[in-house]
């Protein structure tokens, strides 16, 4: 751990000095005029960076174009010090401010503190990030932004030590990109900040990370949080012992000497942007003058010695004694920039505030208007009308949901009348429906021209000469032309670079293409997805591989709060297009047959997931995805890599759609829908079926999300009035998901002379050994008894019981 000797002099003109002091003062009053809004009720909550200004100034001033931040919701003045949030912008985030012009964080979809750069333009399509200092997209849970920074800085790495990435120039100058991260001291505790440290000391990349200690967790302290109550102390270890080696360098400073701070971070930058050594800065004494958030308050749990040295140790005070002490500024100058801080900030609110109620306000004059209106054109309940309008006009605040609340309530009132005033109470609420339905659920996907469902489909060719191989040999071969075709993708996961993955899909590619291309990880899932959603942000292409899908759990968190809502929270502002790849559904054993489908669909709406049945749509899939910008999650057949399938002429380039199932089997009886390795379950079934005179059409769904957007399995339905749902999920589970998508969403219910019907595995995990997959999960005499069972109760005469 280093100690720094002080200088005297610092190489700081008198105006950049100032310049940040105002900038300290600036944020600390939005900090306190936000904790009032909220209490006024302007604002649903607040959070706030107070206390931590002086640590976060010194910061700034080595965050150069090109380097990436990922940190939590404290860093408001990090934020302002390098030029991309304005008062009146924090402001608009306080109030929700739906409007990407007025709020280009998140559009007011994340609460205050969540800050990001706008990375893409109003077409999707990547702006240069090395012009640019950029800020990928806050999250709340504490300690998730760390998965996220190891991959940002994973990125400087692979662009620096690969020559073939040095040709794009916009995503970085040869790898001399800082990754920046920010975290609280309390939130260290999080198991994902230590998986990072230990991945970022073992790639040695270039990770600066910021520790702001207060000595606090919310109420907790630091005794309670960290062995030691220091972060610095217990990651003493992580130190190296001489340049050149292995591990991190470690820096002690406090938080309210601003001095000190910008000597340490000087340093830091330093070593980490020209050696790439991960650096840990444990800055200590910081101070939280308002308490944790607007939910409570300090003085409940600190004492009163300790509110009396943060009282004294604030750092902005601390900053004002050390420019007087040093002569570098008067009071007067001082008192001057303080006062036109405070004003400063009154006006950003007030700005704020007016555009904020601009478009609401003529919402909700229009709708006021509309119903005085249809209260004088109704024959009957005209008093019910007038009495909505009268209490949508005294709303003091009034916000979007008020006047569309209004305008439905009266339409009940009408619903037998026809005039001119009730069409155009519709029309209008038609209207701003559609705008809010831009404003608060778009982009949950990609909306620009190369989503996903863009990509034109390409169908696989076979000849003569076509080869029978191994399932694993068609991966292989696609994954061999994806890399030879595209620098920036590269793979990494667990066994995945030596031996090829576990199942061989890689194998020899590592040989042919480099460590920097195939590379191997530690077991530390979460962490491999932060790796890749940090790289894709940075523009290059993952594969990030789970090794089975039961240990996707790992990660779970991570995929689902930050790489699935990326798209949604940025409002189309940033993009991670990260390909995770797995394996599951039918093996052996508790954890090498799951098949949590259910957990996956209703955790990870954002990111596409795909369930091949065979290595072939596997292959296909990946073709797919690399020519889209958006995230996926593909799941391989575990059981699947050594059956024999023939390798496609056009291997490279032959693509899969999304959403489109396909009709494996037709019939006439009954449908039956499925995916994965209950594919070759249910076509035995079938077969079966068919010797007693049972005719099935199995259709296979391929992709989960998106959902048979043509509705084919409907048109089924519509031809065989019958349908039955299988699957190797718990009961509940992506049945479920699949009879609402069919029976509910595309009405297929008009059709059905049978109830519709599931399949699915037993709720407990499935057993091991050939026996425990027979009894654990659907097999083809269930399969067989289930749809037979259906026509028994359609037409008991010609399909007697079997029991």
């Amino acid at each position: 751990m280093q100690t720094l000797e002080r200088t005297n002099k610092l190489s700081l003109t008198k105006e950049e000095m100032l310049q940040d002091y105002r900038i300290a003062c600036e944020s600390r009053q939005a900090s306190l005029t936000g904790r009032k809004e909220v209490f006024m009720g302007k604002a649903k909550f607040g959070i706030f960076g107070d206390g931590k200004e002086v640590a976060q100034l010194a910061m700034a001033k080595f965050f150069r174009n090109g380097d990436f931040r990922s940190g939590y919701y404290r860093d408001q003045t990090f934020m302002m010090a390098i030029g991309e949030l304005t008062v009146q912008q924090f402001f608009a985030q306080l109030y929700a401010h739906a409007d990407v012009e007025q709020e280009p964080s998140t559009a007011g979809r994340s609460m205050t503190g969540h800050f990001g750069t706008r990375l893409l333009d109003e077409e999707g399509k990547w702006k240069p990030q090395t012009t640019a200092k950029n800020s990928s997209a806050d999250i709340s849970p504490t300690g998730a932004q760390m998965p996220r920074l190891l991959g940002l800085a994973y990125a400087s790495k692979l662009y620096r030590q690969n020559p073939e990435l040095h040709q794009f120039k916009d995503f970085s100058i040869k790898g001399n990109e800082i990754a920046f991260g920010t975290i609280g001291n309390a939130s260290t505790s999080e198991g994902v900040f230590f998986e990072t440290i230990n991945a970022g000391g073992v790639l040695q990349v270039p990770m600066l990370v910021s520790v702001w200690d207060d000595g606090y967790g919310i109420s907790v302290p630091a005794k309670y949080q960290t062995t030691k109550s220091s972060i610095s102390e217990i990651l003493a270890g992580f130190q190296r012992d001489a340049p050149g080696e292995q591990g991190y360098e470690i820096f002690k400073v406090k938080g309210w000497d601003y001095a000190g701070l910008c000597e340490v971070y000087h340093k830091a930058t330093q070593v980490c942007r020209e050696q790439h050594v991960p650096v840990l800065i444990h800055v200590e004494e910081m101070t939280q003058p308002q308490g944790h958030s607007t939910s409570g308050s300090h003085e409940r749990y600190k004492s009163k010695e300790r509110l009396a040295w943060e009282e004294e140790y604030d750092c902005i005070k601390q900053m004002r004694k050390w420019l007087l002490d040093n002569e570098y500024a008067t009071h007067e100058e001082l008192n001057h920039i303080e006062a036109e801080a405070k004003e400063a900030v009154k006006v950003s609110r007030a700005n704020a505030w007016k555009a904020f109620n601009e478009g609401i306000l003529a919402d909700h004059n229009q709708c006021l208007a509309l119903l005085e209106n249809l209260a004088q054109s109704v024959d009957n309940n005209s008093s019910e009308i007038a009495s909505i309008r009268e209490e949508l006009s005294k709303t003091l605040n009034p916000l979007r949901s008020d006047s569309i609340r209004a305008a439905r309530k009266a339409l009940r009132y009408v619903r037998q009348e026809k005039s001119r005033a009730k069409r155009e109470l519709i029309e209008w609420l038609e209207t701003v429906q559609g705008e809010n339905t831009e404003r608060f659920n778009s982009y949950l996907y990609s909306q620009s021209d190369e989503s996903v469902m863009m990509v034109e489909e390409v169908k696989a060719e076979f000849n003569e000469d076509s080869p029978l191989v191994d399932g694993r040999e068609v991966l292989q071969a696609c994954f061999d032309a994806a890399l030879a075709r595209e620098p920036r993708l590269f793979a990494v996961g667990e066994d995945v670079g030596k031996i090829g993955d576990v199942n061989q899909a890689f194998a020899g590619l590592q040989d042919k293409y480099g460590e920097l291309r195939v590379t191997d990880a530690g077991i530390r899932e979460c962490t491999i997805i932060g790796q890749g959603i940090g790289a894709a942000l940075r523009g290059l292409r993952p594969i990030a591989e789970i090794q089975y899908l039961d240990y996707l759990l790992y990660a779970i968190q991570i995929l689902s709060d930050d790489l699935a809502s990326l798209q949604y929270r940025t409002k189309g502002g940033q993009k991670a297009p990260v390909i995770v790849r797995t394996r599951g559904h039918r093996l052996e054993g508790v954890w090498h047959s799951g098949s949590p489908m259910g957990m996956i669909l209703h955790s990870l709406r954002g990111m596409h997931v795909l369930v091949p049945r065979n290595m072939t749509q596997a292959a296909g899939f990946y073709n797919t995805l690399l020519k889209a910008d958006e995230p996926a999650l593909v799941v391989e057949c575990l059981n699947g890599y050594r059956l024999k399938e023939k390798l496609p002429a056009n291997i490279g380039e032959f693509t899969v759609p999304l959403g489109q199932p396909e009709v494996l089997r037709k019939g006439t009886d009954i449908t039956v829908v499925t995916y994965g390795s209950m594919c070759r379950i249910v076509m035995d079934a079938a077969e079966q079926l068919d010797q007693v005179g049972i005719s099935v059409e199995v259709i296979d769904v391929q992709t989960l999300l998106p959902f048979d957007v043509e509705h084919t399995i409907t048109d089924s339905i519509r031809k065989t009035n019958r349908v039955l749902f299988t699957d190797e999920d718990v009961s509940g589970g992506a049945t479920g998901f699949m009879m609402q998508k069919v029976v509910d969403e595309q009405e297929a219910w008009r059709f059905l002379d049978s109830k519709p019907a599931t399949l699915s595995a037993h709720d407990h995990r499935p057993s091991y050994s050939t026996d425990g997959d027979y009894f654990s999960k659907p097999n083809a005499e269930d399969v067989f008894e289930t749809v037979y069972a259906i026509m028994n109760e359609a037409d008991p005469v010609t399909y007697p019981s079997l029991f």
